[in-house]
């Protein structure tokens, strides 16, 4: 995880109105890398990933993607840069099963007279979708059952999923594990997990700094659109990390506890707050 960044934003600006959302945030996400993004409520975490994603467009600032400045202009250009995300309400279709799900928009068919438009391959794209999930450890035990009818961790694992098989660099999940029981989470956090071995650089926003703990390398804190400083997430960086997402005083009192010279795992961005 060292070198040239796989995907960087650099002095990002959004803002909708009057309302500031992203205020120059400079991000990057280091290949084979899980990176935690913190903050509270309305940092502007979820503008980020959108402009990442192709949600949204920056006002201004840049997105590079290996060390070359791209533009992301719509989610069809993430998709090209190999770039997926599972927002917090899973974009799913809860009436359909999980191999529709898997190939929704991108339909495995057998040649027709209407050149792409032809009979869908139902049997081949069910196969791929139990390979899939099979290589990613989600266990679905009937394939034929409607999404609807499936535990809120099996829909959020094959959310997931569906993006990590389609996805060649980066997986975005927004609170991937906001609504799900403990045992849930644990599977969810164990897939999350297994993603660099996949291939997948992963991008994951959380409110719970035990989750970013336990999954992360890497946490960066948001607040008011700005990017306020990093670390490795263990016990050792937990009060630093709580006290750059409130704002309070102990984030100085912290870093001079531990100063960056001594400590790399810590770094902390200076605040006109």
């Amino acid at each position: 995880m060292t070198g040239t960044p796989l995907l960087e934003m650099r002095n990002g600006v959004k803002s909708f109105g009057a309302v500031l959302a992203l205020a120059g945030a400079s991000v990057s996400l280091n290949e084979g890398e899980i990176l935690g993004l913190l903050g509270d409520n309305g940092a502007g975490k979820s503008t980020l990933i959108k402009c990442l994603s192709g949600a949204l467009t920056l006002d201004s600032g840049e997105i590079l993607f290996r060390g070359a400045a791209t533009q992301i202009k719509s989610p069809i250009d993430a998709h090209h840069l190999g770039i997926e995300t599972v927002y917090q309400d899973l974009a799913v279709f809860d009436n359909l099963t999980a191999a529709d799900n898997f190939f929704a928009g991108r339909e495995l068919c057998r040649p027709g007279w209407l050149s792409n438009l032809g009979w869908p391959r139902n049997r081949l794209m069910t196969a791929e979708t139990k390979r899939m999930l099979a290589e990613l450890r989600v266990n679905i035990k009937d394939f034929r059952t409607n999404l609807a009818l499936m535990s809120g961790g099996q829909r959020q694992a094959i959310a997931v999923a569906r993006a990590v098989a389609f996805a060649s660099t980066v997986v975005i999940l927004d609170e991937p594990t906001a609504a799900l029981g403990l045992r849930e989470s644990k599977n969810v956090a164990d897939l999350i997990r297994r993603l660099p071995d996949q291939g997948a650089s992963v991008i994951l926003i959380s409110h719970n700094l035990e989750e970013v703990m336990n999954i992360c390398d890497r946490a960066i804190v948001l607040r008011h659109g700005r990017v306020v400083g990093e670390a490795v997430p263990t016990p050792d960086n937990h009060a630093f990390l709580v006290s750059l997402i409130v704002g309070s005083s102990a984030a100085a009192d912290s870093s001079q506890a531990r100063p960056t010279s001594s400590r790399p795992d810590i770094h902390q961005q200076p605040t006109a707050d």
